[in-house]
């Protein structure tokens, strides 16, 4: 095995991922420095919008756990708005320091025992799960048919806020990754609406995820949830009064083979066909 440097993990936390398919560190992150940068220029974000606009709608001074004041008003005004901000805080250059953080290449060394990890290119961003949105939210859906690059890719999903059961946390099958890559549906006959990886449907959905133990674990900011990219796992239903705010950023192995024999090619975010690269996944 290559050289990869000293681990962030101690030899059973690499076994207890490679066991279940996802890890959970607490307080991984420094909050003061990783953390609430992002969310001060994503408050300010929210508050060039109101005043664009100039909506009546009175944003709090920033503070960390009240980061967003202003969005649930401004969507309620203009939900395209919303689409506006998501696109918008993915370019902070605080949240790309964060993509990019040696922490996670240290990570990808060590989990995977690899001495060449890679940022997937169109693979981070920050969710926002609004309440009683489910266009958007997510289905039981493995990583890799979405985003390929590697079959050994990694998760690294953090939240901006800290999570209650009301606003419905990640929804994560314990060791189902261990049956390898699920045949797939690509559209969803009970959400016309969904498009893309939106519209991606386990082939006997119910009882694939029957199979195993389900955990939403409770993260508060600097926590962070590490999964398999063939874990299985899905968006909890957002049924509080305030968006779900969350980071995702998926890293994967340049030198694992099934991601070298389709020259680690991307999925739906760089305009690829699962018919194209993995017709085999395809069940329509």
């Amino acid at each position: 095995m290559a050289e990869t440097g000293a681990g962030l993990l101690t030899a059973e936390q690499v076994a207890q991922f490679h066991r279940d398919g996802l890890l959970v560190l607490r307080g991984f992150y420094d909050v003061a420095g990783e953390v609430e940068p992002i969310q001060r220029d994503i408050h300010k974000i929210i508050g060039i919008l109101i005043s664009q606009h100039g909506l009546p709608i009175r944003q709090t001074p920033f503070s960390p756990p009240t980061f967003d004041s202003g969005y649930q008003e401004l969507i309620a005004h203009d939900r395209r708005l919303g689409g506006v901000v998501y696109d918008a805080v993915k370019q902070i250059p605080a949240f790309i320091r964060f993509v990019a953080s040696e922490k996670h290449d240290r990570l990808t060394q060590q989990i995977r025992g690899t001495d060449l990890p890679a940022v997937a290119a169109g693979g981070y961003g920050i969710r926002i799960d609004n309440p009683h949105e489910d266009k958007f939210r997510a289905n039981w859906h493995q990583d890799y048919p979405s985003q390929f690059r590697s079959l050994d890719g990694l998760v690294f999903w953090s939240p901006l806020l800290k999570l209650t059961e009301e606003l419905g946390p990640l929804q994560i099958a314990v060791a189902s990754h261990k049956d390898g890559i699920a045949p797939l549906h690509t559209r969803d006959p009970q959400n016309a609406e969904k498009t893309g990886a939106y519209a991606l449907r386990l082939q006997n959905e119910a009882e694939r995820i029957a199979r195993y133990q389900h955990i939403s674990p409770l993260l508060a900011p600097g926590d962070l949830a590490i999964l398999d990219f063939l874990n299985l796992h899905a968006s909890g239903q957002n049924r509080g009064s305030r968006s779900r705010w969350s980071m995702q950023i998926r890293y994967f192995n340049f030198r694992e083979p099934t991601g070298q024999r389709i020259e680690w090619a991307g999925s739906f975010a760089a305009g690829k066909s699962i018919k194209e690269i993995h017709p085999e996944l395809v069940v329509d």
